[in-house]
């Protein structure tokens, strides 16, 4: 079981924001942009991936609920 949406990052900001929220939780958090998977908790790997994309994220938790609410904010 784990929690799927999509995201896009429009500044450099919102990515530090976005890193700082998904740090506090133990579960694994992946973002994909095509065949370019990063670990979410990774500032420079999301950096990498770029502003304006729409990007894949996977919570790898049943319990996310709140995690994903904190983070509609972010939706493409």
């Amino acid at each position: 079981i784990m929690g799927e949406m999509k995201l896009t990052f429009k500044t450099p900001e919102e990515i530090y924001e976005f890193v700082n929220t998904v740090s506090k939780y133990e579960f694994d958090v992946d973002v994909r942009r095509g065949r370019v998977v990063v670990d979410a908790k990774s500032l420079l790997g999301i950096m990498h991936l770029g502003l304006n994309s729409v990007l894949d994220l996977k919570i790898h938790s049943g319990d996310c609920e709140e995690l994903q609410t904190k983070l509609v904010k972010y939706a493409a």
